[in-house]
């Protein structure tokens, strides 16, 4: 009779999914990013990655213990947390970079606001736009052996011009994850069968982002200006790794369409209008912050009193 006297509240939604299939996906998707981006920087990139998802992992494990809290790290997240951060690194920084990042992004982003899924925003762009305010010459230098310190998207910035081949293959200066748009593209992929995400945010946050620039980058409907400004600044990583964070996402339909076009104009903005040549951090920041608004204002109303009537 125990068995049938257990009662709990509404919704009963059941899922396959569980945190750690879902993290442990992410971890999968991420791989062609990560690879990709060991084979192009070297052994710095590989020690970043490294001592980035360590420092994650260990940080979370020592909060709880010392907070006397149930362990969560079997789940996984704090490794997507710190691979994620590590590859919106410039593989350049020095290993300690890694470590300041991954406390910042754990501690202070995550648990100090209840854990997993109670953040208010992305943990690891939140640690990183904290090491670009804290270390910016250092997050600014992507001089490695056989690249230049200027990424493609500050080149086109300052005037110059790009070879969008090059930057489509990953051959190019920026942090360790975002450069290869096939790796990032492939990853996705990878999330979208396997039904961790779908096209909603992704799709949204890209199109109004190339209509942004359209009517507003002063070149029209250019594709090599386009296909620049998609395959360069951590775009595809942002929109499709990112944004869709199940944490800091709206969870209604129009919300998200809602929060993927806010996504599009900030970037658009911080482009064109900004002093830096990338945004994307700080857009899905700033929206993160903006989504219980988002919420609010998408929210369907129920049928009955003070709802819509039949």
């Amino acid at each position: 009779m125990n068995g049938l006297t257990n009662i709990s509240s509404n919704p009963h939604t059941r899922s396959k999914y569980t945190t750690g299939n879902i993290m442990l996906t992410v971890i999968l998707a991420l791989l062609p990013a990560t690879l990709f981006g060991i084979y192009n920087f070297g052994f710095n990139a590989l020690v970043l990655i490294v001592v980035t998802v360590l420092s994650s992992v260990l940080s979370e494990y020592l909060y709880q213990k010392f907070m006397k809290k149930k362990s969560t790290i079997k789940d996984f997240s704090a490794i997507v947390t710190g691979l994620l951060l590590a590859l919106n690194l410039p593989p350049s920084a020095p290993w300690w970079i890694g470590v300041i990042g991954g406390v910042f992004a754990i501690i202070v982003v995550k648990m100090l606001f209840g854990g997993l899924g109670q953040n208010f925003m992305n943990p690891a762009l939140a640690a990183r736009c904290f090491l670009m305010i804290s270390f910016a010459s250092i997050m600014t230098n992507f001089q490695v052996d056989g690249y230049s310190g200027a990424t493609p998207l500050a080149t086109l910035k300052a005037g110059g011009s790009v070879d969008i081949v090059t930057m489509v293959l990953g051959r190019i200066s920026g942090t360790i994850g975002e450069t290869s748009m096939i790796a990032i593209v492939l990853g996705a992929c990878i999330l979208i069968l396997a039904g961790i995400i779908d096209l909603k945010i992704p799709a949204s946050y890209l199109i109004s982002f190339l209509l942004f620039l359209t009517f507003f980058g002063g070149k029209g409907f250019d594709y090599p200006y386009l296909s620049t400004h998609l395959a360069g600044g951590g775009l595809m990583l942002g929109a499709f790794f990112m944004a869709t964070d199940y944490a800091t996402r709206p969870i209604t339909t129009n919300g998200q369409i809602l929060y993927g076009v806010l996504l599009g104009i900030l970037t658009g903005l911080f482009r064109l209008f900004g002093g830096s040549a990338e945004g994307v951090s700080y857009a899905i920041i700033i929206g993160n912050l903006l989504v219980p608004l988002i919420e609010k204002i998408t929210m369907p109303k129920g049928f009955g009193s003070g709802g819509l009537k039949a």
